[in-house]
């Protein structure tokens, strides 16, 4: 018999603070789930066409000051890889249909 594993999910709102300044700004992650002691931040794109585009998916998860993997998932069939930041870029297709896929 499988084993069922037991994730549970949340959305997070990210509080900065600018130095000395009473502004907030809050960035967004679209969920958060937790797995036992693992946990993995994922914001998800329908396309990234543009290197802007990407820095705006990224900028919530380079504000996490933890060492969790953070993980983008885009639309359609892109082959999993890791950007110069660390973070997992991953297709809709392979996220899905991939058992392994939180652990690529």
């Amino acid at each position: 018999m499988e084993e069922c594993q037991h994730y549970s999910n949340s959305i997070s709102v990210l509080n900065l603070n600018n130095a000395g300044k009473k502004q907030e700004k809050k960035l967004e992650v679209d969920f958060v789930v937790n797995l036992g002691s693992k946990r993995y931040y994922i914001q998800s794109a329908y396309s990234m066409p543009t290197e802007e585009k990407q820095k705006q998916e990224e900028r919530s998860l380079l504000n996490i000051p933890n060492g969790f993997k953070k993980i983008i998932i885009v639309g359609g069939g892109r082959k999993p890889y890791y950007n110069e930041s660390g973070i997992l870029i991953v297709g809709l297709k392979d996220f899905l249909l991939s058992p392994e896929s939180l652990d690529f």
